[in-house]
């Protein structure tokens, strides 16, 4: 039964919305009663009632939210008095959920099926669908191994650090790691070893690791960051087009430092300053004034970093093996405040969590379910879980 009474009282709303989180966000568990209230004041309605939020039936929030449209008209730099503010459609799906939430309109199961509640932003996100059916018949079916989920305890805290996030990983990136060897011990040298994944999936320090195992076995080793090609942020902003594909890079540069380094030349590559969102490089592939390249040594291992490394046709054929390392949206925003809003200051905390809404569930389907499709080996860390296609499979077997 819908109890819409609770929506004209502030404070009755924000107990029963405190006890209706938890299901959703064990995080809040860990909050004190008055914590939670400082932080709902800066999602209530302006004018202060609960009760002008309009509760929309569950199949129409469904719809809306699988439309790429609806994330197309995400702003992410509304402004109010010069400032960057929360985009207004954020705001009404967050206020929409908690109304539900507290009225029984919407169960805490469904709202957990479809979204994400981050306890830093104090807002929900849409869930992404990663491992769908076709993506598990590619890999086998089922993993080749699975370990135990300690990403879990990550559900209590509001952030994630880089020391945490590597010793829930530890089981599943071991037995990667083992599993890269035998392919390279198998395939040979030279060889390039594509990983896709989204920003804060792990992706450096999992090459990090890589080439420590290398190393140990006397390869030499080199890594190309995807990401360093990428064009001035602004101008990518300007004509809508996200972090991958050969719109968003300097692709001509990329291609050709790919053939050079496998045929054993030195290469100079752009190099990408994320904090003002710019490239050493201008758009003709010039180095600009004051600015300087990335210089990289031929090797037996070049890790070529990035969102869509293997998403482009003419590159996917010069890699050795394909790999999509993912953790899922909800671990990667918690590591993103610690690393990029606490740490690196690389963002308006209000930019973060309006480019994050808009960006991950359309780049599923847009990036990564394809690699998923094309890939060989595919580390779930969040899962603990480590896929591999039934040809890989039976190479790493015959390794043992």
């Amino acid at each position: 039964m819908i109890d819409t009474n609770v929506l004209t009282n502030l404070d009755l709303f924000c107990d029963q919305l405190y006890k209706k989180m938890k299901p959703v966000a064990p995080v809040i568990a860990t909050m004190e009663l008055y914590e939670f209230r400082y932080s709902l004041n800066n999602i209530t309605p302006e004018n202060g009632r609960w009760d002008s939020i309009s509760i929309d039936p569950i199949d129409e929030i469904e719809a809306l939210v699988s439309s790429p449209s609806f994330f197309d008209k995400i702003d992410i730099k509304p402004k109010m008095n010069g400032r960057i503010i929360l985009d207004r459609t954020v705001t009404r799906i967050t206020q929409m959920l908690f109304a539900g939430l507290v009225t029984g309109a919407y169960t805490a199961k469904w709202v957990s099926d479809h979204f994400y509640f981050d306890p830093r932003s104090f807002n929900f996100y849409v869930k992404s669908i990663y491992l769908n059916r076709e993506v598990k018949a590619h890999l086998g079916g089922k993993p080749y191994k699975q370990f135990e989920q300690k990403q879990k305890r990550f559900k209590l805290l509001h952030e994630v650090g880089y020391r945490d996030f590597l010793d829930a990983n530890e089981d599943v990136d071991n037995a990667f790691i083992e599993c890269v060897l035998k392919l390279v011990k198998s395939k040979g040298v030279p060889m390039v070893l594509a990983i896709a994944g989204p920003t804060a999936a792990g992706k450096t320090e999992i090459v990090d690791r890589l080439r420590a195992a290398f190393k140990k076995r006397k390869k030499k080793i080199a890594a190309i960051e995807l990401d360093n090609f990428l064009t001035d942020r602004d101008g990518r902003e300007e004509k809508g087009i996200g972090s991958f594909g050969k719109e968003a890079l300097h692709f001509e540069l990329f291609k050709s430092c790919i053939h050079d380094i496998l045929k054993g030349k030195p290469i100079t590559t752009p190099r990408y300053d994320f904090i003002d969102g710019t490239s050493s490089h201008t758009l003709e592939g010039q180095l600009k004034p004051g600015r300087k390249p990335v210089e990289i040594e031929p090797a037996d291992i070049i890790f070529i970093e990035g969102n869509s490394p293997f998403l482009l046709p003419e590159i996917a054929p010069l890699i050795g093996i394909k790999i999509v390392y993912l953790t899922d949206d909800a671990v990667r925003l918690k590591r993103k405040w610690r690393r990029d809003i606490d740490y690196r200051k690389k963002y308006d905390p209000y930019y973060l969590r309006n480019r994050y809404f808009k960006e991950q569930v359309p780049m599923v389907a847009k990036n990564y379910q394809p690699q998923l499709n094309t890939c060989d080996i595919f580390v779930d860390t969040t899962g603990a879980a480590l896929w591999v296609t039934p040809e890989i499979r039976k190479v790493i077997e015959a390794g043992k």
